[in-house]
């Protein structure tokens, strides 16, 4: 597509009064008045002649197949006009579909050379599969009186997936402090409740540790040595609900929630532990058993990435029935969840307090600092005083809510989503040191 700039268009308009003075002065000369149209029609036709062929441009896009939710996509568009002159600049634009929001409306970049290279980015705010269909290419002529332009379909689709590149350089400064951990045959000495082994007893061990029977035989006092359980078994249920595809910060809570669990999830099978996967909103959407082996972070790393966003209501009472009904065998169950108020609270807190009977169940909850923000906010307006009384109103039935778990014998997690997979890891290790899985 070829058309006029904005300085072509000035240039004929300015044209028409001359033409009117010319024909009010000497009404014989008005054909003189056409000459200026003729001579600008002229240039706008040379200066589409002299520009860079639209037939003989190539274009290659350099994007990743994959990228992860919450961070930027590089994509490196790399032009080239095999035929004509090559312009000194070109406007670039992506056409894309939701998943992908481009940071900005065109790039525009210089030549370098015969070929033209730009560096766009687009956001990711939710996972699934984005979409660069097709690709806008803008430049004007030598003359600067023709636009250009060249639509080129490239339809590059783009898996976006939870973060796991963060997951990862996180795992990796944990375990920076002790090369030896997570290997199948290191076990945490100190700590836990299976017999490991019989020492001499030194002074500052607890004295509750020492094996009478054994110091009689042995004729000096010896203690057990125990260590810490390997092989329990932990269930992520992350709720994919209304309240939890609501944005938090960059991306939705459920995407937070996932990375927090990967992250876990890394730790825990480095450990030695056995992780399944458990979504649900209206009813339960997917489901995978517990496997063990740092080889199977893969495998649940795809599973999260099927669990997608929903704008049903969370129905606790059928997701944990059925998620107690799958495990029989006591685990440490992760729920990933988001509530409003007490009432609506009421069916979650009676099917937890179901499993907090056989299992050991961890709450996550994400800080709204939003909200808290309004609360602490000096008001200008009345208005802004009645929002901080709602706001304040909303962080106490929450409070209560979290109370009510706690006397149920949750262990609970309330944090911003930025602390929130180094929150869950820590009461992860702590409750291995207490013995509690």
């Amino acid at each position: 597509m070829i058309y006029p700039t904005p300085l072509a268009i000035a240039l004929a308009a300015a044209g028409a009064p001359l033409a009117l003075l010319l024909g009010a002065v000497a009404p014989a000369a008005w054909p003189l008045g056409l000459f200026w149209i003729v001579a600008l029609a002229a240039l706008i036709l040379m200066d589409a002649v002299m520009g860079g062929n639209r037939r003989a441009l190539e274009l290659d896009l350099q994007a990743p197949s994959v990228a992860y939710v919450g961070k930027s996509l590089p994509a490196q568009i790399d032009l080239q006009f095999l035929r004509g002159p090559t312009p000194t600049h070109v406007d670039v634009r992506l056409e894309t579909n939701a998943l992908l929001k481009p940071t900005f409306r065109f790039w525009r970049s210089r030549k370098a050379a015969n070929r033209i290279s730009i560096a766009t980015e687009a956001s990711l705010p939710r996972r699934g599969e984005g979409l660069i269909s097709r690709i806008w290419v803008e430049w004007r002529g030598p003359l600067k009186l023709v636009t250009k332009r060249r639509i080129m379909k490239v339809d590059r689709r783009i898996d976006i997936v939870p973060d796991i590149g963060s997951v990862k350089r996180e795992a990796l400064r944990i375990f920076a402090s002790d090369s030896t951990i997570g290997s199948r045959e290191y076990f945490e000495r100190g700590g836990g409740s299976e017999f490991e082994s019989l020492r001499e007893f030194l002074p500052g061990m607890d004295r509750r540790t020492i094996d009478w029977k054994q110091s009689a035989r042995h004729t000096k006092l010896l203690a057990k040595e125990f260590r810490t359980e390997q092989d329990q078994t932990i269930i992520f249920a992350i709720d994919t609900g209304r309240l939890m595809s609501e944005p938090i910060g960059p991306m939705p809570k459920i995407d937070h929630a996932i990375s927090a669990a990967m992250l876990l999830t890394y730790v825990s099978l480095k450990m030695g532990d056995r992780v399944g996967l458990f979504g649900f909103d209206a009813k339960p959407r997917i489901t995978s058993a517990p496997i063990a082996g740092v080889s199977a972070f893969g495998r649940i790393q795809r599973v999260a990435a099927k669990l997608d966003y929903s704008t049903e209501e969370t129905n606790f009472t059928l997701g944990l029935s059925q998620l107690a009904a799958e495990n029989q065998r006591r685990s440490l169950i992760v729920i990933f969840t988001d509530f409003v108020d007490p009432t609506s609270a009421e069916l979650m807190i009676e099917n937890v307090s179901r499993l907090v009977r056989k299992h050991l169940v961890l709450f996550v909850t994400m800080r709204d600092q939003e909200l808290e923000d309004v609360t602490t906010a000096e008001p200008t307006h009345v208005l802004d005083a009645t929002r901080s009384v709602i706001a304040h109103t909303l962080l106490l039935e929450r409070e209560v809510v979290l109370s009510r778990l706690q006397r149920l014998g949750v262990v609970l997690i309330d944090a911003p989503v930025s602390q929130l997979g180094p929150h869950l890891l820590n009461r992860y290790l702590e409750l291995k040191r207490q013995s509690r899985l």
